[in-house]
């Protein structure tokens, strides 16, 4: 709740006295409801709608710039600018969302997408096509602000860093697939290879748009709309049992303000259900833990982007071929490994995020991207300085390109969008998603459009050398404003925040809580 303060002196009697979720949780492996899981996954296909503009616009560029005869910088403003129009799309998304509901906010996305593409793939001129990214920018905005809502909302505790990961498993599947675009569609003419290749992107929005009919609505929108019948019957089917249902619902009807006392299908609410007063209570007028999200939040989607990860996918053909792979089909088979590697790694990032911890991984991956970006770099900078084709340096930076996507996508790639997703209070978490997808798409669209020139006044090693720099920034930050939020419930997460180092405390009593009410002295030493 944005409004509710935790004492320290006060959290341990709280928490002792309120039966949680956790209390019902199997002490061993974190059992996944494939019911949830099945609705992750459709909530989840927007996320493939970026991933596929990302990696097809890596090749389809190539062939734009020769039919329409454009210059770099018109490039880099057609790859760069998708991101920036996805802004209005994340603007409107959280408002949306709170009034028309999740689940038609996810149809709504994949629609807008839909006829982007179309426009994309059956543009005459660059005008035209600068205009069909517009419309795609805004429903990938929806899809990106959308989809880890949703999807960390319908989750039950234990499985919700496994279900909350897949928009970005489905972002890497997207990438893949639009590396893959890119090279079946190579050998066609040129004025047609890139059309099939942008306009293939519309098929992923029509499964979207059969499958959300199978899909159920948010429980806690639902609980907002006072709407608990409904919500009920949401919870019983995604969760492990009856009464782990109910208790989701109990912590959900006290975030939303509505008294345990109420039980009817539908009550009445606040008028502020449908997003009414967010802005003050996030922005203006946040409490000490707000604040503490919001900048956890907006931070870990800023360092995100700000280390590069967009310069190595988008111009992965530009450094393969910068590092002496003068075939274009070599780039482009090149490029599939990097999009199979991101995927590879998204896959098994998604296991560990409930048994490992979000920190831990965060902190490896980061550490790992700063190594990858170093050693990428200093290849590079020795492939510049030298005539010919070195070999050992070539190999190298195809190894330090795979490294650098696999650190990514086992840490900060899925955990950005699983951890933004689940820390905000459930009043406020429509909006401050949204604001996270801004920072998020503001940073890429930059990093995009500007790598070229970057790379142009420093060197395409010293471009690296500096998103390496970034990213020792951001491991320090990770390390000391990111709480662990393993094993909490979504109600639990403003006990974290607010105390900034002292976050280990409110964990610990979290965990005494959980050990206190177990039923009996086997649950000890369970606790996650």
């Amino acid at each position: 709740m944005a409004d509710r303060r935790v004492e320290d002196n006060a959290v341990s009697g709280q928490l002792q006295n309120d039966h949680r979720i956790a209390d019902f949780d199997p002490p061993q492996k974190p059992k996944t409801n494939k019911f949830a899981t099945a609705c992750a996954i459709l909530a989840c296909t927007t996320s493939i709608l970026l991933g596929y503009d990302i990696g097809v616009m890596s090749g389809a560029n190539i062939f734009i710039q020769n039919d329409l005869k454009l210059s770099d910088t018109e490039i880099s403003v057609l790859a760069g600018t998708l991101n920036i129009y996805s802004l209005i799309g994340s603007a409107l998304a959280g408002r949306t969302s709170d009034w028309i509901g999740r689940r038609y906010t996810v149809v709504l996305s994949g629609v807008i997408f839909f006829v982007g593409a179309l426009l994309m793939g059956l543009a005459p001129g660059y005008a035209f096509l600068m205009f069909g990214r517009f419309v795609a920018g805004i429903g990938v905005g929806y899809g990106l602000m959308i989809a880890p809502v949703y999807t960390v909302e319908i989750s039950p505790t234990l499985s919700r860093g496994f279900l909350t990961s897949f928009p970005e498993v489905f972002v890497n599947l997207g990438i893949l697939l639009g590396y893959v675009s890119n090279y079946a569609f190579s050998k066609l003419p040129t004025n047609l290879g890139w059309r099939y290749m942008l306009g293939v992107g519309a098929l992923p929005a029509v499964v979207l748009a059969v499958g959300v009919l199978a899909m159920p609505e948010s429980p806690r929108w639902l609980v907002m709309q006072g709407r608990l019948g409904d919500a009920k019957r949401v919870l019983d089917k995604t969760s492990t049992s009856k009464e782990e249902a109910q208790l989701r619902l109990d912590d959900i009807k006290e975030a939303a303000g509505i008294p345990m006392h109420l039980n009817d299908d539908v009550v009445p609410v606040t008028k502020q259900s449908h997003g009414e007063g967010v802005w003050r209570q996030l922005i203006l007028h946040p409490t000490p833990a707000v604040l503490h999200i919001l900048i956890a939040a907006l931070g870990i989607h800023f360092f995100q982007q700000v280390t590069g990860i967009d310069s190595v996918v988008l111009y992965s053909p530009r450094i393969f071929a910068k590092a002496g792979i003068t075939s274009y089909e070599h780039t482009l088979l090149a490029t599939v490994a990097v999009g199979f590697i991101k995927t590879i790694f998204i896959f098994i990032a998604t296991f560990l995020l409930d048994r490992v911890g979000r920190r831990a991984l965060l902190l490896t991956s980061m550490g790992g991207m700063i190594l990858s970006l170093a050693c990428l770099g200093a290849a590079l900078t020795i492939v510049d300085n030298h005539d010919g084709t070195i070999p050992w340096a070539v190999a190298l930076c195809i190894t330090m390109v795979l490294f650098n996507v696999a650190f990514f996508s086992i840490g900060l790639g899925p955990i950005t969008w699983v951890y933004s997703s689940e820390i905000f209070p459930l009043k406020l978490r429509a909006q401050g998603v949204s604001l996270g997808v801004a920072v998020n798409r503001v940073i890429s669209g930059i990093i995009s459009m500007t790598f070229l020139s970057l790379y142009k006044a420093i060197t395409i090693g010293g471009a690296f050398f500096l998103y390496a720099g970034i990213g020792v920034l951001a491991w320090v930050f990770f390390y000391t404003m990111l709480p662990e939020t393993q094993g909490r419930t979504l109600e639990e997460m403003e006990v974290l925040f607010g105390k900034y180092h002292k976050w280990r405390q409110a964990n610990a009593m979290l965990k005494s809580k959980k050990v206190d009410h177990g039923d009996g002295d086997e649950n000890k030493g369970q606790v996650n």
